[in-house]
């Protein structure tokens, strides 16, 4: 027996907590207050330097760049794919910005997986947090993108470009 249900078309209920009471640390340590971006979507993407999807930061601030006004990209720095983040904050920093010219928001380096998932990936990838769906990260530059009012609008996994209609038609 086939199933009715598809990954875009779970329903959505209200979620458990909110996504602005999550509490996460910029790069350099230094809160950052989720709420402030509460009214503009928020695309989370965990990053990694030395992956084969690093590429895509290019296209993550093409994205910032034209959605600015009704967008905030959070990048996520984690190694738990390969080892492929293993730099230091400021080494983080300096890569992004002198190979990408990263403006968005980056995060502390966490982890999206496991024992030690942090608290905001486990909003993202459980159901019961999230209202909408349990996912499983499986790579490096995984994207959840969530609307104005802090609601799962879906996730893509690594192979879709930021600039992708899938995401950027939610933002027209």
């Amino acid at each position: 027996m086939c199933s009715i249900f598809s990954k875009s078309s779970t329903a959505q209920t209200n979620p458990s907590e909110s996504i602005y009471d999550i509490k996460i640390n910029s790069l350099f340590g230094e809160p950052i207050n989720l709420e402030t971006y509460k009214g503009n979507h928020i695309l989370f993407v965990n990053v990694a330097s030395k992956c084969g999807f690093t590429g895509q930061y290019e296209d993550l601030q093409k994205l910032y760049d034209k959605y600015q006004d009704k967008l905030m990209i959070i990048g996520v720095p984690c190694n738990q794919f390969g080892g492929q983040e293993p730099g230091t904050a400021q080494e983080i920093q300096q890569f992004c910005q002198a190979n990408y010219g990263v403006t968005f928001v980056m995060t502390e380096k966490v982890d999206v997986k496991g024992d030690k998932q942090h608290p905001l990936y486990q909003w993202l990838t459980k159901k019961s947090k999230n209202g909408k769906t349990d996912s499983t990260v499986k790579w490096n530059f995984q994207k959840y993108l969530i609307d104005k009012n802090g609601h799962m609008i879906d996730y893509y996994f690594s192979i879709t470009n930021p600039m992708s209609d899938k995401i950027t038609k939610h933002l027209k």
